[in-house]
């Protein structure tokens, strides 16, 4: 758990961290292959947080007495089932949305050139997708996109702009 500022101040299990509204840290690694294309994909429906959404970012929550980048590296391996992988750290930002939701997202971007093989329990779906037909799913509503991740990949484009 952290406070406003990001500065650790306690432990908690998922489960705690989501049901009782705790801010917490989170990676977000957004894969890119050699075409340029972003890796996507659905999430289970077992997942704590919008199970079967879809996500063009892998992550998640860093453990206690983990750092960002070693969270970044151990998320992106294990979501995508691959060794080796160097993200690259770019900004960071406070998501938050009701009820109670609230996290620091450390944003990282990496390319991978090699097969994925995505973890069964994370991943239900899974394609390398265009800049341009990742927009078209975020506009369509059929699409439905973790808020957290939605909000992070506008400010992507916003920072990769400025």
């Amino acid at each position: 758990m952290v406070d406003a500022q990001d500065h650790v101040i306690g432990t908690a299990t998922r489960a705690e961290v989501y049901r009782e509204g705790l801010t917490h840290r989170c990676v977000f690694i957004l894969v890119r292959d050699p075409q340029g294309r972003i890796f996507t994909h659905r999430r289970t429906g077992t997942k704590l947080f919008a199970p079967g959404a879809y996500d063009c970012f892998v992550g998640g929550v860093v453990g206690s007495g983990e750092t960002y980048a070693s969270a970044a590296v151990r998320e992106a391996e294990e979501e995508l089932g691959v060794s080796g992988i160097r993200p690259l750290p770019l900004f960071k930002f406070l998501f938050q949305a009701e009820p109670r939701l609230s996290w620091w997202c450390d944003m990282y971007e990496a390319r991978w050139d090699g097969p994925v093989s995505p973890q069964a329990e994370e991943v239900a779906w899974h394609g390398w997708l265009t800049e341009d037909e990742l927009a078209q799913r975020l506009a369509d509503d059929g699409w439905d996109f973790v808020p957290d991740g939605r909000e992070a990949y506008h400010r992507y484009l916003e920072y990769r702009s400025a």
